[in-house]
């Protein structure tokens, strides 16, 4: 078996990929990468690593004979409210480093997955049961880039024959890596603030309903796409894939079931309001159960109970809420 390249590696989702994928394969089969050094004793540092910037095409080549891989996970990218804060950048990174991670992938004979998002719809997208092929105007660099990602992954597969897999992924809620710059970090920040006993302020308006996955189901995902048969695959770049959908003020109700003081205030960021208002509240995955079987195991409350649970395993008794 080849082995496995995963750039971007040491982000909200690679450090959480990495080890599921070393667990699956087995750990020198995967090669984590990253333009930062992971830090000794990370998931991410405890087998093969690379310092690699995706938009220096010959650091992608010689990772990539280096290690005789055959499948790319390319996770690097500039996430959607610091991409609004540096377009130039983000159009650098997200479609630079994809177009230079494809080349090396046509040279190479590798598969490459890419994680779209649901930032790749725009305000003129139906807002609920957002089809899996619909109006694609998106109203930010991100969601610009995304759409542009989507689109050129489809170009290498029909015209080189790459085999290229995507998803459109909602918001993700990890309790590994701390938010990264997105619309939807609001929705792991309130779990840190909520163990320690202390307020949060919210970025978005109390109705704001995004769709939502907790990081388990995104990793799981990721792997069985990649693992499916490409016969059964009609769509590849990129399936739409959610889990739930809930405002902020859903999610604090939720909390508090288990923290009951949960303070919670509101300053709207207008920037990241603007990008969440774009989006729709709630997808149609009909397309992804149907061609290789997308389920997710995560609901709302399961998802709670389990970030909870997770986060105060991390913290000492003294940093805890006492007699929850």
């Amino acid at each position: 078996m080849k082995r496995i390249l995963v750039t971007g590696a040491g982000g909200q989702i690679g450090s959480e990929l990495v080890p599921a994928l070393r667990a699956h394969y087995g750990e020198d089969r995967v090669v984590a990468s990253d333009v930062r050094l992971a830090a000794p004793g990370t998931t991410v540092a405890s087998g093969p690593i690379e310092h690699l910037d995706c938009t220096h095409i010959s650091e992608i080549e010689h990772a990539v004979r280096r290690h005789d891989v055959g499948t790319i996970f390319h996770l690097a990218a500039l996430l959607s409210a610091v991409a609004e804060e540096k377009p130039r950048v983000a159009w650098e990174i997200n479609m630079g480093g994809l177009y230079r991670v494809l080349e090396v992938a046509r040279l190479h004979g590798c598969a490459v997955f890419f994680p779209s998002s649901i930032g790749a719809f725009g305000p003129s997208t139906p807002k609920r049961g957002t089809p899996q092929d619909t109006l694609q105007r998106p109203s930010t660099m991100y969601g610009i880039t995304k759409v542009s990602s989507e689109l050129l992954c489809n170009y290498y597969y029909q015209r080189f024959g790459i085999d290229t897999r995507g998803l459109r992924l909602p918001g993700l809620i990890s309790h590994v890596a701390p938010p990264g710059g997105g619309t939807t970090d609001y929705a792991v920040e309130i779990f840190h603030r909520a163990v320690r006993d202390e307020p949060y302020t919210c970025f978005l308006r109390p109705d704001s309903c995004l769709d939502m996955m907790y990081m388990p189901d995104a990793i799981r995902a990721m792997v069985e796409l990649m693992e499916a048969d490409p016969e059964w695959l009609v769509h590849r770049n990129a399936f739409n894939i959610t889990a739930m959908s809930f405002t902020p003020a859903q999610l604090t109700e939720e909390i508090r079931k288990h923290v009951p003081d949960l303070v919670v205030r509101y300053a709207v960021d207008p920037v990241r309001q603007a990008i969440a208002d774009s989006w729709p509240d709630a997808i149609d995955d009909t397309a992804a159960r149907d061609e290789w079987g997308w389920k997710p195991q995560y609901d709302l409350e399961s998802m709670v109970q389990n970030m909870l649970d997770a986060l105060r395993a991390k913290l000492t008794p003294s940093r805890l809420r006492t007699g929850i």
